[in-house]
């Protein structure tokens, strides 16, 4: 009697196993929803909707793109954290949901570096450090000293307070002395238009928001946060070779799923996700706007999570920066 119970019990789990293989097999045999915690039109948005078409072909499912704002993000981050980890579900998030919020916000409700498994790095956005081109600079060693002669004087603008190109402006004046004035703006837009009108005098931002001003002599770019010369504005030195501190630091964008998703399942993203970066179509899309395909895998892009999760929370300490959901 117990042989047959041994035997029923080993058949039932060998099936259950079976079934499991065959659901992840299957994956994904319904559509995709992919949260933006951002409003429609921002970056994150014109990137995913570069891959979606390429990624809905070699998944074989629609994308649905949900737009869940507020919070800085938090709102929409949080949704996913909550979901079924079942792969049907993902974040499409920004550096601030993955590695900043945590610092900024007082009760953030989740751990972003426990309660999520990555699928990999979509893109990188390599940050320009753009100066109103009526400021009598021709390159960062002169505006270092310029604004180091006129401290309190000049202003810098960002999309909203504790974003990166907030931290890393502050981080900016820090290391030139100039004791520069924040101005919050309602996202990008408002920013590089108060920066035109030299309401402000430095941005901080990626290529496709200013760069279309240089022509025209209305902005300058002094550097760019990368470690080569984007090939859209290869004029512009780094900011190595421009001798500007390491303290900028740029954006990305990446896919996550809730903590808990099959591995299998991840793999599966991932896999899909590294084919479409690879495309020659991706490639040249994300170059005209001002956008590097992420390469890293699934695991190493984790653990260089940790690294840069202790860079931000030591500049959010520094500035001071504390919000509220």
């Amino acid at each position: 009697m117990i042989d047959i119970v041994r035997r029923h019990t080993a058949l039932f789990a060998a099936g259950l196993l079976s079934c499991c293989a065959a659901a992840r097999a299957d994956y994904p045999d319904r559509p995709i929803r992919i949260v933006l915690p951002y409003a429609p039109g921002a970056a994150g948005d014109i990137v995913i909707r570069q891959v979606q078409p390429l990624l809905e072909k070699r998944l074989g499912q629609p994308l649905i793109v949900d737009y869940r704002t507020g919070a800085g993000g938090n709102i929409g981050a949080q949704e996913v954290v909550r979901a079924k980890p079942d792969g049907y579900t993902l974040l499409l998030g920004a550096t601030n949901n993955f590695v900043i919020n945590q610092f900024l916000y007082k009760t953030l409700g989740f751990d972003p570096l426990q309660d999520f498994a990555m699928v990999g790095k979509v893109a990188d956005v390599p940050a320009f450090i753009y100066i109103n081109a009526a400021v009598p600079a021709k390159d960062y060693a002169e505006f270092a000293e310029y604004a180091r002669k006129h401290p309190g004087k000049l202003n810098y603008g960002s999309p909203g307070t504790g974003t990166t190109p907030h931290l890393s402006a502050f981080m900016l004046s820090e290391a030139m002395q100039a004791r520069m004035t924040h101005i919050p703006y309602r996202g990008s837009s408002p920013g590089v238009q108060a920066l035109l009108a030299n309401e402000i005098q430095l941005y901080i931002g990626g290529y496709g928001i200013a760069s279309a001003y240089m022509p025209q002599q209305r902005v300058r770019a002094l550097a760019v946060a990368s470690p080569s010369r984007y090939p859209g504005l290869d004029q512009v030195p780094t900011a190595a070779e421009a001798g500007m501190p390491d303290v900028v630091l740029s954006n990305w964008w990446a896919l996550a799923a809730p903590k808990g998703t099959d591995p299998a399942v991840v793999a599966t993203l991932s896999k899909a996700l590294s084919d479409v970066l690879a495309t020659p179509q991706v490639r040249e899309a994300f170059a005209q706007g001002g956008f590097v395909p992420g390469k890293q895998t699934p695991a190493a892009f984790q653990a260089a999570l940790r690294e840069e999760a202790r860079r931000w929370q030591e500049i959010v300490q520094k500035s001071g920066v504390a919000l509220d959901n």
